[in-house]
Parts: structure tokens; C-alpha cells; sequence
């Protein structure tokens, strides 16, 4: 009798912690969060503040003329073909034109990876992956100030469009630095949004950026890339000064859009 009192007293020991284990698998469904899909939650929250808030998928692809790191068996620069399109500065002009490059070997001693350069024989200010753009001479805006902060606007005319772009943003400091231009005044920014408009119409929100370290946006290409007589946009965004990152946008028929973002590169260089 004694056994049989001691074999049920193991029973229902038994039965008490396997009901504790579903309970608590049962609480993590409820939540809508399983253990192996903690890592997957976690993720993104980690990133969102480094990227921009809207991740676009590349219309097609575009390279710089720089140099890029080895990474799990495959380099960038391996991408780069004959078949892309160099736009390229010749005697304050732009052109597009067949790729005219070499890819040349070395190694990165700060990151302790192998490295492949880009070694283009024009002036080239990026390179495309699309073999729909006519080569020759494009029509390009100059512009003299390549930066426009919180409060400033730019504006200019092409085939009797006004074209203004419009900036807002959080200042943090200001300070005066030397540049390869003389001294200027360089801020701090967070929250940063550019808009453009065309005709004094609508404006479009087209880059938001939440934070900077030690760098900020830059206009490196104001023309008419696809030739549709409309204006098209070079931006380089760095978010970190060990970051090279090139945004490209094209004018766009979409209505209520004057352009969209169509490629962007990034390319890092840390330790």
C-alpha cells in the first residue's frame, strides 16, 4: 500500500511540471512570439535607425569607382561588365559612355580583408547597370552650393520647369570647418528631410534621414540622365564617416511624383 501511495505522490509531481512547460510555451504563442522568432523581432530594431525609414528594392544597380572589400566568397567589383554605362565629367561636361575600367587586386590592412579597386580611365562619378540610356553628352545643371540645410532652399530652371528644393531638420551645433572650398559653416543635424517641387506645386518628401555622424547630404548631380527632358538627381548621403553611400533618382511619370529613388550604393570602409 505504502508503493502504491508513493508511486502516485511521482505521478502527480510529474504531471505538475510538464502542465508548468505548457504553460509557458503557451504564454510565448499568445504573444505571437516564438523562441526562434525572437532573433527575427529583435533584428530590425537594431538596423532601422542606420537605414532610411522606406527600404526600396534597386531598379538596377550602380557601382562607384572605388574600392570594396571581399565578403563570403564574392566581391561587388566582380559585377562590373563592358556592358554598363559610365556617367563621366569631361571639361565641366557629362557624359554617358561604355565602361572604360580596370579592376585591380590589393588588401585592406585595417579590416584585414582582401579588396578589389575599380580603376575607371574617365572622371567617373558612377556606373550603371542599365543599357536602355543613349551614350553621348546629357544635358546637366550647374550648381554652385552642394549642400542645403535645415531652413534653406535651392531652386533652378530646366526646359522652362522651376525646380526648388526644400529643407527641414533638427540643428544640434554648428561649427566653422576647412574645406578644399575655404570655410564653412558645417551643422549637426537629426531628423533631416528634403523635399523637391517643381512649378511651385506640391512637394515630394524624397529623402529622410534620421541621424548623421560626422557627415551629411550632398548634391553631386543635377541633369537629365534618361533624357526625358525632365531633371534627374545624384545625392551622396553618408550616414557615417566611414561610409561611402550614393543615392540615384530619376524623373518620374507617376503622377503626383516628380522623381523616385531608382538605385543606391553603400559602401564601408570601417575597421
Amino acid at each position: 500500500m505504502t508503493k502504491i501511495f508513493y508511486l502516485l505522490f511521482l505521478l502527480l509531481i510529474c504531471c505538475t511540471k510538464e502542465s508548468d512547460k505548457v504553460t509557458a510555451v503557451s504564454s510565448l504563442d499568445t504573444a505571437g512570439i516564438s523562441v526562434e522568432d525572437t532573433a527575427k523581432v529583435v533584428e530590425p530594431s537594431y538596423i532601422a535607425p542606420e537605414i532610411e525609414e522606406q527600404i526600396t528594392k534597386n531598379d538596377f544597380d550602380i557601382l562607384l569607382p572605388t574600392r570594396y572589400r571581399d565578403w563570403e566568397e564574392r566581391n561587388s567589383a566582380d559585377d562590373l561588365t563592358e556592358k554598363w554605362i559610365d556617367l563621366y565629367e569631361k571639361d565641366g561636361k557629362y557624359f554617358l559612355g561604355k565602361a572604360d575600367y580596370k579592376i585591380v587586386r590589393g588588401f585592406d590592412e585595417c579590416s584585414g580583408d582582401s579588396t578589389k579597386t575599380i580603376q575607371s580611365k574617365n572622371k567617373t562619378l558612377i556606373l550603371l547597370e542599365n543599357d536602355n540610356l543613349k551614350l553621348g553628352e546629357i544635358q546637366s545643371v550647374k550648381f554652385v552650393k552642394n549642400k542645403i540645410w535645415p531652413t534653406e532652399k535651392m531652386s533652378f530652371r530646366f526646359n522652362d520647369v522651376d525646380y526648388s528644393l526644400r529643407a527641414e531638420g533638427k540643428v544640434l551645433s554648428s561649427e566653422r570647418v576647412h574645406t578644399d572650398h575655404g570655410i564653412e559653416i558645417f551643422q549637426n543635424v537629426d531628423d533631416y528631410r528634403l523635399y523637391i517641387s517643381a512649378n511651385e506645386g506640391p512637394e515630394n518628401l524624397f529623402l529622410n534621414q534620421k541621424s548623421f555622424n560626422d557627415t551629411f547630404v550632398e548634391l553631386l548631380f543635377i541633369g537629365d540622365i534618361d533624357r526625358d527632358g525632365k531633371l534627374d538627381f545624384i545625392f551622396g548621403a553618408n550616414r557615417d564617416y566611414e561610409e561611402e553611400r550614393v543615392l540615384l533618382y530619376l524623373s518620374s511619370d507617376e503622377e503626383g511624383k516628380i522623381m523616385k529613388k531608382v538605385s543606391e550604393i553603400a559602401v564601408q570602409f570601417d575597421c
